[in-house]
């Protein structure tokens, strides 16, 4: 596996991640973190303690991906969310922006709450993979076409508990 990128580059981008994100919220104002289970729960855990002021979140079981290496095109929502986003700010939290399909489908669930403001973090961005146009409004990395584990990104249950994230293309 090769280290694509290291705990330290993490920790940086993350706690910036979380100032941007507070600097642009309305001053004061909660924000609502909704991550997508399981690849961002590492991610959301770091960037709610990189984030001042009040934060609450929740969680939803969406996937597109089954136990492959590649997207089967199908998203299916397993749990959705606890609680009402009527009159939050919510930002929606995601491990990867692959084919865009998962965050466009958990982006019109999240709209349909009636939220006062809707905003996406993604860890990791591959853009040349993408199939929907999906807005992201702050990106932690942007990668090529590897597939990658780690940091709670997983191939078929393992390798989540990684504190960086690697490629593993041979799995392909």
């Amino acid at each position: 596996m090769k280290i694509l990128i290291d705990e330290a580059a993490l920790r940086t981008r993350v706690a910036e991640l979380g100032e941007t994100i507070r600097r642009d919220s309305p001053p004061g104002a909660p924000i609502h973190m909704i991550a997508a289970l399981k690849g961002a729960f590492v991610f959301l855990a770091d960037l709610m303690r990189a984030t001042s002021g009040p934060v609450t979140c929740d969680f939803v079981s969406i996937s597109s991906y089954g136990a492959g290496t590649s997207s089967s095109g199908e998203v299916l929502l397993r749990a959705g969310l606890a609680g009402s986003l009527k009159g939050r700010h919510v930002v929606v939290v995601e491990d990867i922006v692959d084919s865009g399909r998962t965050l466009e489908h958990l982006q019109a669930i999240v709209r349909e709450g009636g939220p006062l403001s809707v905003r996406t973090v993604a860890l990791l961005d591959k853009p040349s993979r993408r199939v929907s146009n999906v807005t992201v409004d702050y990106v932690g990395f942007t990668i090529e076409d590897h597939f990658v584990v780690g940091y709670g990104l997983d191939f078929d249950e393992q390798y989540r508990n990684l504190p960086y994230v690697g490629w593993i293309d041979e799995a392909r």
